[in-house]
């Protein structure tokens, strides 16, 4: 069993040192266009085996794609931030190349593989990924929502002073500041929330999941990277081990929520055979209003990429 994780920055080798300690897949590749970076991660990497006691071999490669032959999972990291000066149409394009140049390589030699997408901007990378692989939608879709719930449930565990194991939470929508958090279906120990906590204070921790991105880049002057990595790794986990989880993930809609033909955060059943199924929530109308107004946002950024790629065609 392998799996691939392409980008060897902070994101991916976090989410290959996760996939390795955990001894998810046998193999995990590490693939990067910088001369011997991947490489060196990985070896770092592997001479934890004997310490952290696994039996993963991780493999580095300078973009060598016949090293990531017969993947089971493909997760993408690659791309560039945003850097002072550069608008978002820019950045789309830029990444969307990368994207784009990165899937068609990972198709080539893993054409069954599932990708999961963690480049940025998020739903419009997993959407450029999704026209390039030419593959059915429940094999391609992008991370966000892990990671988004996961700010979320530790905001709040910090709040109750409670495990972060006991809460149990949902969020919707596009990865950015339209994100819906929705306290209604958030849990710990199976008590609904707004028992436990006021509602003030519970807007304010949903108000900081929104910025939960932006407050690790203003404290490190980057992106987030470890929990970033390990999100992606869990659902890594939930393909190759064929688990059945339900999590939140950037999924391709087609009449799901009253929204067709966009990529968006929703609940989703994680199984070998990618998303196996899109869960449906009974929303109330200002949840609606709120997914409708994030979806807008979303299609949005799409319509960029979408005009981007006619003017190229």
């Amino acid at each position: 069993m392998k799996v691939t994780v392409v980008g060897a920055g902070n994101v991916g080798a976090t989410c290959a040192n996760v996939l390795a300690t955990r001894e998810v897949a046998n193999e995990v590749v590490l693939l990067d266009i910088k001369e011997g970076y991947a490489e060196g991660k990985a070896l770092d990497i592997w001479e934890t085996s004997p310490i952290n006691l696994y039996d993963t071999r991780t493999i580095g490669s300078t973009n060598d794609y016949s090293k990531t032959a017969g993947s089971e999972v493909v997760v993408i990291t690659s791309g560039l931030p945003r850097k002072p000066g550069m608008s978002r149409d820019d950045l789309i394009a830029t990444n969307a190349g990368i994207v784009k140049s990165v899937t068609e390589n990972v198709i080539k030699h893993s054409p069954d593989a599932k990708i999961i997408v963690v480049s940025n901007p998020l739903d419009v990378m997993t959407y450029a990924a999704y026209l390039t692989a030419n593959k059915a939608s429940n094999k391609v879709f992008g991370m966000a929502g892990i990671l988004d719930t996961a700010r979320y449930r530790s905001f709040l565990a910090e709040a109750l002073d409670v495990s972060p194991k006991d809460i149990q939470a949902v969020l919707m929508g596009g990865h950015g500041d339209t994100m819906v958090p929705l306290p209604r279906y958030t849990t710990v120990g199976g008590i609904p929330v707004t028992e436990l906590i006021d509602a003030d204070k519970l807007e304010a921790i949903v108000n900081r999941t929104k910025k939960g991105g932006g407050e690790i880049v203003n404290l490190l002057g980057t992106s987030a990277w470890y929990a970033p990595g390990a999100a992606a790794a869990q659902m890594v986990e939930a393909i190759v081990k064929d688990q059945k989880r339900v999590f939140p993930v950037c999924a391709w809609l087609t009449g799901e929520y009253g929204l067709s033909d966009i990529y968006l955060g929703v609940p989703v059943k994680l199984g070998k055979n990618g998303i196996e199924k899109i869960i449906e929530l009974d929303l109330n109308d200002d949840e609606k209003e709120l997914l409708a107004t994030s979806a807008k946002a979303v299609r949005e950024v799409m319509d960029v990429l979408d005009n981007m790629n006619k003017v190229n065609a």
